[in-house]
């Protein structure tokens, strides 16, 4: 745990972390405050950081499970101690942490007797399991269990219904917000004029991302709902009526604003992986023997770079150019003699 004394400087706003801690692999806690403030502007920030905290912020959860030994959710299977709506639960409880881009498919594939555990879940690489020792289902006979997962990112949370049942597939509640709880409260010093506040923020989290992260990218997200509002209403209508020309670019947003804007779409990017584009496994490895792994790092060739690589034929750079177009709105670099 770390703790540090409180010292308020008058001069300019600062934020600052005062406590950090982790109680368990699926508990963080983190201490923040903010000050000098103005009265009122304490609770203005506190109450759209919470908002912010609890319903902006992209999860990453296993929506839906998939057997063949699965006649029914309240059904019992011999040989397994858990109903199959307690394997259901136990699915609902695992925390994850990646950056998905659209679904993905994980399995767990494991033979008894013996418990199975979260670290039985084959899932890819850039699918993080918080906590390995999260259990799913005890076996108790030498039977086999196979179940499909799908894992997705989104924010919020969604309630399974019973229209949601596909194909012996069943859906889970998904509880896609990573924070747990926030609080906050304010402390006034000062007299008259010279009155000002400290707001403190508490935030709780599941473990698949830090405090500190937390309240960065509850910020990242409160400053780009605010950004259309820096725009005149002219841009706003201009960029209506020419959006399926024109990539919408704010000239008139402050530097910072634009900086911040640009670094979050990179870091977007570098967390999308090439074996999420649902490309032929042959152009895959093509891609991956280059050392392109991401979408950023394929941005960062241009159509003759691609066509330079072993194996890598005309109509699978095209191939490329149409997923990054409907998945995304962009194209590879072109170079000019």
């Amino acid at each position: 745990m770390v703790r540090e004394q409180v010292r308020i400087d008058t001069r300019t706003l600062q934020w600052k972390c005062v406590e950090s801690r982790t109680d368990s692999k699926r508990l963080s806690y983190g201490r923040f405050i903010l000050s000098p403030l103005l009265k009122g502007q304490a609770d203005t920030i506190g109450i759209a950081m919470r908002r912010a905290l609890l319903g902006e912020i992209e999860g990453t959860c296993i929506t839906r499970a998939k057997s063949a030994k699965i006649p029914h959710e309240y059904s019992t299977i011999v040989g397994i101690q858990e109903s199959v709506h307690e394997i259901l639960m136990n699915l609902k409880e695992i925390v994850l942490r990646s950056n998905l881009y659209g679904p993905c498919e994980a399995a767990i594939c494991a033979r008894g007797p013996g418990s199975i555990t979260a670290k039985d879940i084959i899932a890819p690489p850039y699918v993080e399991i918080i906590d390995n020792t999260q259990q799913i289902a005890s076996l108790t006979e030498p039977i086999e269990l196979c179940i499909r997962l799908q894992i997705e990112r989104n924010r919020g949370y969604r309630i399974k219904t019973s229209n949601n049942v596909q194909d012996g597939s069943y859906p889970i509640d998904a509880i896609f917000m990573p924070v747990r709880n926030v609080n906050y409260s304010i402390h006034s010093y000062g007299t008259g004029n010279a009155k000002h506040e400290i707001l403190f923020l508490e935030i709780w989290t599941n473990g698949s991302l830090t405090p500190k992260e937390a309240l960065q990218e509850a910020s990242r997200n409160l400053i780009d709902l605010f950004i259309p509002f820096l725009q005149t209403e002219e841009e706003n209508l201009h960029f209506e009526q020419n959006k399926h020309l024109l990539p919408l670019c704010p000239p008139l947003l402050p530097d910072k604003l634009v900086k911040i804007r640009k670094n979050k779409k990179k870091r977007a990017l570098k967390s999308i992986f090439i074996d999420q584009l649902d490309l032929p496994p042959r152009v895959y490895h093509c891609l991956k023997r280059s050392n392109i792994s991401t979408v950023f790092d394929l941005l960062n060739n241009s159509h003759e770079d691609l066509m330079k690589i072993e194996h890598l034929r005309i109509d699978d750079v095209k191939r490329i150019v149409a997923i990054l177009e409907k998945h995304f709105g962009l194209d590879l670099p072109k170079t000019f003699p």
